[in-house]
């Protein structure tokens, strides 16, 4: 009898240990999920993969030889009952030199909306060379019945960029942003773009 108890013991022993690792396994794996949205989005930022702009706090010193061309892409979600267009197609860009363009949004609804933007540039390579200073991305924008809105954004191309082999053939790049209903509710109408 003593034998099988011990027998018994062990077994329930082996199986608890069993069990914590399965859960601590289970624990990691779904820490690690929520962990990998914001370290894919740290690692697309620092290096501009797929598209993603760099962030810049201020203008560079430094002006580069090349010019190429910026073109503007606007976008609305079918959820979102929006019209949003830049207020100019393209423009020729010096690398180095700050340009400031304006996007142009309209609630076409009888109700106050609340949209939030995104934003890749194209070619991906180009995004480690794109410098965004200041935009409306990621910041919800809520606007009234009918409310306009005008918004900025103030940007500069790395003069880096005339270094890289890759870039050497690119002549231009796309800023393209995309605005999708917000998940949260209304709060007020009127609400001022983020810079």
């Amino acid at each position: 009898m003593s034998a099988d108890r011990d027998a018994s013991a062990a077994v329930e022993r082996r199986n608890r240990r069993v069990a914590g690792v399965v859960v601590s396994v289970v624990v990691g794996m779904a820490g690690m999920s929520y962990a990998a949205v914001p370290l894919y989005d740290m690692f697309c930022r620092a290096t501009g993969y797929g598209g993603t702009p760099q962030i810049a706090d201020k203008e560079t010193e430094k002006r580069g030889e090349r010019t190429m061309t910026v073109r503007f892409d606007a976008n609305v979600s079918s959820d979102l009952p929006w019209s949003f267009e830049p207020d100019v197609d393209s423009i020729r860009l010096r690398t180095g030199e700050t340009a400031t363009i304006f996007y142009k949004v309209r609630n076409k609804s009888q109700r106050s909306t609340t949209g939030i933007a995104s934003y890749n540039v194209a070619p991906d390579q180009t995004g480690m060379f794109f410098n965004k200073i200041s935009c409306f991305c990621f910041t919800e924008q809520t606007l009234g019945p009918g409310e306009t809105m005008e918004m900025p954004v103030v940007f500069y191309l790395d003069p880096e960029l005339e270094k890289n082999d890759v870039m050497k053939h690119v002549q231009s790049v796309t800023l393209s942003y995309t605005f999708y209903a917000a998940k949260t509710p209304v709060a007020s109408a009127g609400a001022k773009p983020a810079l």
